[in-house]
């Protein structure tokens, strides 16, 4: 009879650790990253009165099956559901969310063991580092280069604290640096309509107003580059700005000027008719523009008779390297940019002459940032430009149930997870990617919690009337001596 008060008083404790579990979850319903719990039952040894016996096929006797007494009930595990919880949208720039599979890694500073967390309510420091809500600090990487492809983080450094304003590799982060035009590039259309200033002429060779001649055969005072007629500059045709940035990120306004000079049949073939067009770079901010072996920067480009730049004649490159020379007082030495107008055409319609590509920039404050769904962050600076900041990594695990809470929505390794060993990219080796401006919230199922409470009341309510029953029987048997 003590058997069964022990049987149900183990049920009643049984029971009542699977009730705080149920209330942990239900009070976690809420809580950013939390992964609920499962509190399993297993039968305690049963005490065995007699073991079974085989049929005697000699005597006709039948077998007998065993005849056992359970002595109660423990909890079998508590076991962790590590499936991923609705997604909440935020819009915070910081907060993030895994699809997939994978943790953050956290730690306090850079000494102590690594924890793991799903919550991404992660915030910026004063310092510019990443943290936690509880201020450690979230790893990643920082360190990268540039290729045919973009810019690749090195993976196969050491996770460090990620900092948006600073770092090893790239000191300070918070402004980027200027960098000086290497490149123009230009398209659209001159006005093939426009009258040429020197005329049309039967020779097969144009005559070079830069030679100092006109096409008459007198004087010019195109030495500095501006076509003269009868000793009168002639305004240009056209006239396309162009801004660069030497190496301090000093801008430059530049004035690329076109002039109509020459049409010219070849006598033999007058199908083949040219245009040629003289173009003068002239920069402003007090700097000058040349050429290799000149002092200015000018030249000659030819048009075949169907509107099409001729690429094919050296006296006529399309191509052409500009040094300019800025003023002493810019603080910064002389730059090449490579001239490129092999996209231009001549049909009868408006000039449209435009850069379509002129790199190099002035120096750029960081104004905001974000976060790509394979973990890089990239920062935006108020020059236009865009930089890397830092790679968010993850860590899988054989085993995710396995962790270990730690509070604060963190997890650790144990024996049975797996050893963390190598991060990983979000996205790569079975990494989930990360979902920007949401949250992960709890896993918990309410409805689900509040039908295993019902019968968890239900078998604490049966167990404690088993108890009250063998309470009375012990009373009655204690009664018989009266």
């Amino acid at each position: 009879m003590m058997m069964s008060m022990f049987a149900s008083v183990s049920g009643l404790k049984a029971h009542q650790i699977r009730m705080d579990v149920i209330g942990n979850n239900i009070a976690n319903v809420n809580t950013i990253g939390f992964k609920g719990a499962r509190a399993t039952f297993q039968e305690i040894f049963a005490q065995t009165l007699s073991s079974g016996g085989a049929p005697d096929t000699m005597t006709g006797r039948g077998g007998t099956n065993p005849m056992q007494i359970g002595l109660g009930m423990n909890v079998d595990a508590i076991s962790t559901d590590m499936g991923r919880g609705s997604v909440q949208r935020t819009e915070s720039p910081t907060d993030l969310s895994i699809e997939g599979e994978g943790f953050f890694i956290v730690r306090s500073g850079n000494e102590g063991a690594y924890s793991f967390t799903r919550a991404g309510n992660f915030t910026i420091d004063k310092a510019g580092n990443l943290v936690t809500s509880t201020g450690k600090n979230v790893y990643g990487w920082m360190k990268y280069t540039y290729g045919e492809n973009g810019y690749e983080f090195d993976t196969q450094e050491p996770i460090r604290p990620i900092n948006l304003y600073e770092d090893i590799y790239n000191t300070n982060k918070r402004i980027i640096a200027a960098k000086a035009t290497t490149e123009a590039i230009l398209s659209g259309n001159l006005d093939a309509t426009r009258p040429a200033i020197f005329g049309t002429t039967d020779e097969t060779e144009p005559v070079d107003i830069t030679d100092g001649f006109l096409a008459d055969g007198t004087a010019s005072t195109a030495g500095d580059g501006i076509p003269d007629v009868d000793g009168q500059n002639v305004n240009p045709h056209f006239i396309v700005p162009i801004n660069v940035y030497d190496d301090l990120g000093n801008e430059y306004k530049i004035n690329l000027k076109f002039w109509k000079t020459y049409v010219y049949d070849d006598p033999d073939d007058p199908a083949t008719r040219m245009t040629q067009w003289y173009y003068l770079v002239e920069p402003a901010n007090g700097a000058s523009a040349s050429v290799s072996g000149e002092d200015f920067a000018c030249g000659y480009l030819c048009f075949d008779s169907k509107g099409r730049i001729v690429t094919t004649d050296n006296n006529f490159p399309t191509t052409k390297d500009i040094m300019l020379t800025p003023v002493p007082e810019s603080g910064a030495g002389p730059f090449i940019f490579r001239l490129d107008m092999t996209q231009l055409s001549q049909y009868a319609d408006d000039s449209s002459v435009k850069p379509t590509r002129v790199d190099g920039y002035a120096p750029g404050t960081l104004v905001t940032f974000s976060i790509g769904d394979d973990g890089v962050i990239t920062g935006v600076y108020d020059n236009g430009r865009q930089q890397p900041l830092g790679l968010i990594a993850l860590a899988i695990f054989e085993n995710p149930a396995g962790l270990e809470k730690v509070g604060a929505n963190e997890f650790r390794q144990t024996t049975n997870s797996g050893d963390f060993k190598l991060p990983n990219k979000p996205r790569t080796n079975g990494a989930g990617s990360l979902v920007p401006g949401t949250l992960e919230m709890s896993n918990v199922d309410l409805a689900g919690q509040f039908t295993e409470m019902i019968i968890t009341q239900r078998g604490f309510q049966a167990n404690s009337r088993v108890l009250t029953t063998t309470d009375e029987l012990l009373q009655e048997l204690a009664n018989i001596k009266r």
